[in-house]
């Protein structure tokens, strides 16, 4: 199945898919837009055009497990977006995956503009890494 995930972003929101295999997430993309409407339809293009099967959103819990109103936002954007597209959306926990993307870009050295470019769509890579590992271990729910 393809699955593509998304790490919502005011500024910048990432985009990552896998392989039909779900053995590979890769970065696609990411979309540099401020207003929500217009990030809604860039991200329902881009998973028309990857032929995405299902989409992820990134759920920014805190650290303990509570929601914040970040949070709610994210929630709202995957609302919003199921109604743009025919595949299902779910919400998927996404705690620390910008600190461990920042962590991957300082291991290559990736510095200054072009890490602001990439660390969106490492993060969201990183969402879909886990959500695929989830599904690996938990194949009765996929």
């Amino acid at each position: 199945m393809i699955i593509m995930s998304v790490d919502f972003g005011d500024a910048r929101t990432g985009i990552a898919c896998c392989d039909k295999t779900e053995m590979l997430a890769s970065p696609v993309c990411t979309i540099n837009e401020t207003y929500i409407e217009n990030t809604l339809k860039k991200v329902a293009e881009v998973a028309k055009e990857r032929k995405a099967e299902k989409i992820i959103v990134g759920l920014p819990l805190n650290m303990n497990g509570s929601r914040g109103p970040r949070a709610d936002l994210c929630e709202e954007f995957a609302r919003r977006l199921a109604e743009l597209v025919e595949v299902p959306v779910r919400m998927w926990d996404e705690r620390s995956t910008t600190v461990t993307a920042i962590g991957y870009l300082n291991e290559t050295n990736t510095r200054g503009k072009k890490r602001k470019a990439v660390v969106d769509r490492v993060a969201a890579t990183i969402i879909l890494e886990s959500y695929l590992m989830y599904r690996k271990n938990h194949p009765e729910e996929a």
